[in-house]
């Protein structure tokens, strides 16, 4: 196994990717989006660029839903299982943590805490929105 070579599935198996390289960025997003999707009270991210994501099975069964322009999120049609979110504007792809079992996941911080339903006391920063280099505020919370 590449260490710089992770492989993620869908819960079913039918559609399976590999990520390369390292990731971006690592943490936990508390936004209402992010939540609903996951179904979850956070949910945990790596953004790739996407050049370091590749389909390697089922890519027939990849669906995609977004509600904004901002986040095209996918899933296989067979199970329902979520697979990652691409997002355009940063050039980013969400390949998330859950879906990635062989990914050492080191969050950085936390985004859009100012919409939690879980408070998290873990000693990493907690943004309001967004850190400034990718759009946001910048705006810091306590925990």
């Amino acid at each position: 196994m590449n260490a710089n070579r992770h492989s993620g599935s869908c819960f079913c198996g039918a559609v399976t990717f590999t990520v390369t390289g390292s990731p971006a960025l690592m943490g936990y997003c508390h936004c209402d989006s992010c939540r609903h999707w996951s179904a979850g009270p956070v949910n945990g991210f790596t953004l790739w660029k996407p050049d370091a994501l590749k389909i390697t099975a089922g890519a027939e069964h990849v669906s995609t839903f977004n509600r904004t322009e901002r986040s095209y999120r996918k899933w296989c049609s067979r199970c329902g299982g979520h697979l990652f979110t691409d997002h355009p504007g940063m050039g980013l792809v969400d390949a998330y943590a859950a879906v990635l079992p062989t990914l050492p996941f080191a969050p950085a911080f936390h985004i859009h805490y100012g919409e939690t339903k879980l408070r998290v006391r873990d000693g990493l920063p907690k943004f309001k929105d967004m850190p400034r280099e990718i759009g946001g505020t910048g705006e810091l919370l306590p925990e």
